[in-house]
This record gives C-alpha cells, structure tokens and sequence, in this order.
C-alpha cells in the first residue's frame, strides 16, 4: 500500500505558513502599487485626462460662487457693513489722510475742542505780564511791548498746540482709538437709556423676588454688549480694508476671523437679552450689520 501524504502540510509547504504573509501575497501587492503608480503618472502626463481634472474644478469653483452669491443675497455679508452714516463717518476718519471739514472738530489723545479752548485761555491769563501797581512810575509803553511780546508767544504756543492734537498729523492707531471713543458715546448706556425705550418687559409671576433700585451710572458706559459689539466692528474695519492689499496676511486674517466671531457672540447674546427690541434694532441699523453677522455658521 502506497503511503499517504497529506494535501495541506503539501499547500503549506507551498504557499507558506497560513498565518505568516507568503511572498506571493507580496508580491502582489507590490506590483498593484506599481500599477497605481503608473496610473497616476499616466494621469498627470495625459491630457485628455488633465483636462477633464480641469473641467471638474472649473465645475467646483463655479458652483462655490453660486452658492457664496445666493448666501450673500439671502443673509449679506458676515464682515462688511452697510455704509450708514455712522460707518461713513467711522471710514472717513480712518481712511481719508485730511480729516473732512464737518469733522474738524476731532482732536487726538481724546481731547475736546472746548476744552482745549477753556485750557489755551486759561494758560493764556496765568502768563500774562503784571501791570505796575503804582501807575505813577508806571511805562505804558513797557507794558505795551510786554502785552504784544505775550500775545504772539501765545499764538505761536497754540498754534503748535494745534498741530500736535490735530488728528491729520496722527496715525492709523491714533484714528482708531477716535472712533472707538466714538463709539462709547453713541451706544454707551449713559446716552442710550435717555434716548431709547426700554425692551418689553416679561410678565412677572406673584411670586419672583422684588430687586431693589439699581444706583445710577457713573461715567461713561465701557463695558456693555453693544459698546464691545461696536469696538469690534471698528477693528473688523481696520483689519478688513488692511487685507484688501495684504492678501497674503494669513496672522491678520485668522484675527478678523476671531473678531468676526467673537462679535457674532455679542450680537446673539444681546439679540436674546433685549428680546429684539429697540436697542437690538439701534445697533444693528446704525452699525448697518446684516443677519449674517450673528444667524448661522459664519465663514470668512
């Protein structure tokens, strides 16, 4: 009787171990990276193939512009604002290198003209030349050199006073911290609880607790929602006409994207404290912002 060999130990003996990788396997897999290889070599050199990779991004971009216009059309832009008069004028001091006459009256280093006048005036009388007390040995003519002497020393004082706080011989940083004081006054509480009407009140239950009086404010009002909101939009301003040229700015754009971001916070917060009431409706008309400022996902 012939002796009996056994077909498996055969293929294993053949193939190799079954829980080992065989050189066959690798073999294949070697040469089907090969094949993809040449494949995509083949792609890239031939040009039936090129362009249609062309056409399918030329199709991307093109769909991408459409669906940016219609987002556009639907909800407006998530950085612009609309050209309000308070933006005009916010883009007029930051942009225009000669202050525009109706703006004249801005100063640097947060003075006032009345009270850079009441301080000229003032200084102006603290140096002025005695008079002789004793007007008999008195020299009028003395006195009258002294007075005119002190006149124009005066004028020369003012005028290099005038020079140094006008906002045309400023800088970038200058007029951005003038807009922000101007901000603080227009949408500051101090100026909006007497011009504006309070939100609609909520119907309050038998039971809620009864709060005492808030104390008056005190100053100037630098720390509301609607305050920040607007700072920010100044620095979205500045930071968006800068990338207008500066395209390739990649530490600028990612801070007007935290900007943009961070005031859509601030706009949703205060959309939902003041229950879309008049102040909600003042910022948003005066800042000339859109929904897309706030509503969605934002994508600059």
């Amino acid at each position: 009787m012939p002796p009996r060999i056994s077909v498996q130990s055969s293929l294993k003996a053949l193939t190799g171990s079954t829980y080992g990788s065989s050189p066959l396997s690798n073999s294949i897999n070697t040469s089907i990276r090969a094949a993809s290889s040449k494949v995509q070599v083949r792609r890239k050199h031939d040009p039936f193939l090129m362009a249609q990779a062309r056409q399918r991004k030329a199709a991307n971009v093109s769909r991408q512009q459409v669906l940016t216009e219609e987002r556009e059309s639907s909800l407006g832009d998530p950085v612009k604002s609309q050209p309000t008069p308070f933006i005009l004028e916010m883009t007029a001091i930051q942009t225009n290198p000669h202050i525009p006459s109706s703006l004249a009256g801005d100063l640097n280093y947060y003075l006032k003209s009345n009270e850079l006048d009441a301080a000229l005036n003032f200084s102006k009388d603290l140096t002025a030349p005695l008079k002789n007390p004793d007007r008999t040995t008195a020299d009028p003519q003395v006195e009258k050199e002294a007075m005119n002497l002190h006149n124009q020393e005066h004028k020369n004082a003012q005028e290099a006073i005038n020079r140094i706080v006008n906002l045309n011989n400023g800088n970038t940083k200058d007029r951005v911290r003038l807009n922000i004081t101007k901000c603080i006054e227009t949408f500051g509480r101090h100026y909006t609880d007497s011009k504006l009407p309070s939100k609609p009140s909520g119907v309050v239950h038998e039971s809620a607790p009864v709060h005492p009086e808030r104390a008056p404010r005190v100053g100037p009002d630098t720390g509301s929602a609607e305050v920040q909101a607007a700072i920010l939009t100044v620095k979205i301003m500045n930071l968006s006409r800068h990338l207008e040229t500066a395209n390739k700015d990649k530490h600028n754009k990612r801070n007007l994207q935290l900007l943009v971001h961070k005031r859509a916070k601030l706009l949703q917060y205060v959309r939902k404290k003041e229950r879309g009431g008049p102040r909600w409706q003042n910022l948003m008309e005066t800042l000339g912002l859109s929904d897309a400022a706030w509503k969605g996902e934002i994508a600059i």
